[in-house]
């Protein structure tokens, strides 16, 4: 966008912020200042970089399959090759693109402009790979620490693989970790917007967690579609506190 038309949307926004009610309190108007940037800045980025690429992240086993079929079914398109089949561990499917797990390793990036207006399934160990000349949406999935070792545990059991059970309280320290440091990467760049989501929730109050999706993603999704997709039978490996 030309400097000349920055300009005049900042003095727009600042003309808005200065007609807000007198009788506001001094803190009611800061939110709406704050508001009004942060509607100022999407508008920015989308005219510079188009549609926002929706990302669903976190941990593996944390629940982010079951959030890109929640948006599938809410009328979001998927980018995803169905490479990776569907197996006891996920029944209903891994919703993965390959060329995804290439962004670490320097591969070919020309797929994130087809991905723009579409929901993309993306580690949480991959983000900090993504360039910065896109607009994102992230969903991010969370889950009780516990339950994700259980549950990649699980998985490699199925797989007849070493489950590693030892190292969980290694594991556990690591994972935190990581998640601090993939959040706080992502609160520092604008290319970012996060709504954190929880499996629990999303699974015991599918609903709720669909509208606020739904919200997050513009309004425009099919809510009670994408609250119908949460499958409390496949919310195996709780705590055994919750059991």
């Amino acid at each position: 966008m030309p400097a000349r038309a920055r300009a005049a949307l900042c003095r727009f926004v600042v003309f808005l912020h200065d007609q807000a009610d007198c009788r506001q309190t001094t803190q009611t108007r800061q939110t709406v200042g704050r508001s009004l940037m942060t509607s100022f800045g999407q508008l920015v980025r989308r005219l510079r970089y188009g549609k926002a690429i929706v990302i669903v992240s976190g941990l593996p086993r944390s629940g982010t399959s079951m959030a890109m079929k929640m948006l599938e079914g809410g009328g979001i398109p998927i980018l995803a090759d169905g490479i990776r089949t569907a197996d006891i561990s996920n029944p209903k499917g891994y919703y993965e693109y390959e060329p995804v797990k290439e962004l670490d390793k320097g591969g070919d990036l020309a797929w994130l402009a087809e991905a723009r207006g579409k929901a993309v399934k993306i580690i949480s160990f991959l983000l900090t790979w993504l360039p910065e000349t896109y607009d994102y949406r992230v969903i991010f999935m969370q889950r009780d620490l516990r339950e994700v070792l259980a549950s990649q545990n699980a998985m490699l059991a199925h797989r007849g693989e070493a489950t590693g059970a030892a190292d969980d309280e290694k594991m556990l320290r690591m994972y935190e970790d990581h998640l601090k440091k993939v959040a706080r990467f992502m609160a520092n760049r604008s290319c970012f917007s996060t709504l954190s989501v929880d499996y629990r929730d999303v699974v015991q109050n599918p609903r709720d967690a669909a509208g606020r999706i739904n919200g997050f993603l513009g309004g425009t999704l099919d809510v009670e579609r994408m609250a119908a997709i949460a499958d409390p039978a496949l919310y195996r490996n709780r705590r055994k506190t919750e059991i």
